[in-house]
């Protein structure tokens, strides 16, 4: 049940991403970039609360007007901003839990992400705090209703030894020094939050803490523009003496409110505890079995450390050589290794062109040598015939290139395009093949996070170990299609076809070469 569910999520989601991939591109597709999105209303809600805390008066008779009158007297600046972070708050929430329900949609919650999946489960309990306690600091009639509420809903559990909620029922029960706790709260969670969201990455390498220029610049201005529309204001000032009758509840913060009221504080807590047991026990549910990890062949690892540069999940670490005097050696961990090869295509060792009858590699994976990568190529493509021989590299979680077999073309799967090393497209164009497409996930869409990004780089020559420079480019045609592009795919390849077939006839291979095996 719960797999089915699950796979109807991801389709679900593989949909709305397409579509936004169309709208906006990969880069700029917010649902691609949730993480990065959040962080980024997370600074704006710094920036905008530092200057808050600047006019706040903490005492109870200037704390309502200190804040509500920002929007009446000073709404071209403290007004807008007490707006960006009401929204900013909001937006928070909602990416946060987008981004929640997208990596389990996804199965991204076990194995080498139990740790960020783990570590994330805190954030949501300390988002909230933060977000309504945010609220009972503008000491309205809205702050009124949710301080009772809360305050009721904690008084089921066994923590104070005499009914929270009774500091609420008069007058003359709230006192300057309440507010000036409340703000020393809603200060150090956030702290809490920033610091548990670097526990969070801590184990991913080149962590994207912002969008993309235009996501950000595009979120910036529906922020602005719903603080013009809908600008943040006060309810009337807090009175003990009444009970709050129309408010305006603020959903992303405040639904429990409302639950409570329709159940039970016996039913909400029951319901909040074991949504956080069911987050924490998910990576421990029966699952697909893990991938075999990166294997170091000790007498071909010279210490160049690039699979540890370029592993997504800083799952290698180096050490010195047991064999080699001032070399290193690259260390896999298991708790951390993706399974995913791009340390293969990021070994200098990993070259088709060795003189060995079995080639072994520093770093390899079990399940996919780049040996067998080798036979494998060399295989298909003593098979072919046709005017114009193609080669298609895939990735097994992008779009399916072994559909596009054929005659005259070639197609190899691996684990993650970011295995692929450059020198498989020169050795293959010098067997006698015409042209070389190499496809993977759209940007932001790689299972793995920097497989296609290295795969670009190292096609771009920026990047090592990168395509030499005899290699011509016009022989080589880079396209980004995940899971569902097929129709996209056929597409290109059949257009690279057409380039090549009008090109000029002494430009469609490099020279052919001959290479003894040992």
């Amino acid at each position: 049940m719960h797999a089915v569910l699950r796979g109807n999520a991801q389709t679900i989601f593989e949909r709305i991403e397409s579509f936004f991939d169309t709208s906006f591109g990969g880069a700029d597709n917010p649902l691609r970039h949730l993480g990065a999105l959040g962080l980024f209303c997370l600074w704006i809600l710094v920036a905008t609360g530092l200057y808050l805390y600047t006019v706040l008066d903490t005492s109870i008779e200037g704390v309502y007007s200190s804040i509500g009158d920002l929007s009446r007297e000073q709404w071209y600046l403290g007004g807008v901003v007490r707006s960006l972070h009401r929204y900013a708050a909001d937006a928070f929430v909602l990416v946060m839990l987008l981004h929640l329900v997208r990596e389990w949609a996804y199965g991204r919650y076990h194995g080498f992400r139990l740790y960020s999946w783990v570590t994330g489960v805190p954030l949501i309990w300390l988002a909230y705090i933060s977000g309504i306690g945010g609220y009972w600091i503008t000491w309205d009639r809205l702050a009124q209703f949710s301080a009772i509420a809360t305050t009721e809903l904690l008084d089921w559990l066994p923590i104070f030894s005499e009914p929270s909620a009774r500091n609420f029922l008069a007058p003359d029960s709230i006192s300057d020094r309440f507010f000036t706790v409340l703000v020393f709260i809603h200060i150090g969670v956030p702290l809490m939050l920033i610091l548990g969201l670097w526990a969070h990455v801590n184990r991913i390498s080149r962590v994207d803490y912002l969008p993309s220029r235009r996501v950000m610049l595009a979120t910036l201005a529906s922020f602005l523009l719903l603080a013009a529309i809908k600008p943040a204001l006060s309810d009337a000032p807090a009175d003990l003496a009444l009970v709050p009758a129309e408010i305006r509840l603020d959903w992303f913060m405040m639904f429990i409110h409302p639950l409570t009221d329709i159940t039970s504080p016996a039913a909400m807590w029951t319901l909040i505890f074991g949504a956080t047991i069911v987050l924490f026990a998910l990576p421990f549910l029966p699952h697909s079995p893990a991938r075999p990890i990166a294997v170091v062949d000790a007498a071909n690892c010279n210490g160049c450390s690039r699979c540890h540069v370029d592993c997504p999940y800083e799952a290698i670490t180096m050490a010195p050589h047991p064999y080699k005097a001032n070399h290193k050696i690259a260390i896999v961990d298991a708790d951390h290794c993706a399974g995913c090869g791009i340390c293969a295509g990021a070994c200098p060792s990993s070259t088709p062109f060795r003189s060995q009858e079995r080639l072994v590699t520093g770093i390899d994976m079990p399940q996919q040598p780049v040996d067998v990568m080798r036979q494998q190529l060399e295989a298909k493509v003593a098979q072919l015939s046709g005017q114009t021989k193609l080669v298609i590299f895939g990735c097994d979680n992008g779009a399916d290139v072994g559909a596009l077999a054929a005659p005259d073309t070639a197609t190899l799967s691996l684990i993650c395009t970011g295995m692929l090393p450059p020198s498989f497209i020169e050795y293959a164009l010098r067997s006698g093949v015409d042209g070389i497409v190499v496809t993977g996930c759209r940007d932001g869409g790689c299972d793995f996070r920097l497989g296609m990004e290295w795969t670009r780089e190292r096609l771009a020559r920026r990047r090592e170990p990168h395509l030499r420079n005899l290699v011509p480019l016009d022989r080589l045609q880079l396209v980004h299609a995940s899971r569902g592009d097929g129709k996209a795919l056929a597409a290109a390849v059949s257009e690279f076809r057409t380039r090549l077939e009008t090109a000029p006839t002494a430009s469609i291979r490099p020279p052919a070469f001959s290479r003894r095996r040992t």
